[in-house]
């Protein structure tokens, strides 16, 4: 019995719906190591595809997942069931939105005002 809480089916919703997966893993597999998976696996006729890990986010249970807890750590008692699915939605953060705040960010940081009475 211990074996099979060990081991979760996890299935991976991307925003158009189509999914990757069902496919086992370990509780003891860490975030990150799931992110490199749905970046191997991800389908290639996609036009908005991750570059890196980084651009995925992986959401279960409306909580965004840190790359450093577990996928047994993440667990809801309330949504995953013994011997069922759980569905993580992936979000792709596109690359150009961490360019337009690092640039909004530096225009702030360099912004200078001076008044003279």
């Amino acid at each position: 019995m211990a074996g099979s809480q060990d081991q979760l089916e996890i299935r991976f919703r991307l925003s158009d719906d189509s999914d990757i997966g069902p496919k086992s893993y370990s509780a003891a597999t860490s975030i990150a190591t799931l992110k490199e998976s749905v970046l191997a696996q991800w389908p290639k006729d996609k036009d908005y595809g991750p570059r890196t890990v980084k651009d995925l986010k992986l959401i279960s249970a409306g909580k965004i997942l840190e790359n450093n807890r577990t996928v047994g750590e993440c667990q809801s008692p309330l949504c995953d069931l013994p011997g069922g699915v759980t569905t993580m939605h992936v979000v792709v953060q596109p690359p150009s939105v961490e360019k337009d705040r690092k640039v909004t960010s530096e225009v702030k940081q360099n912004k200078c005002v001076c008044v003279i009475l």
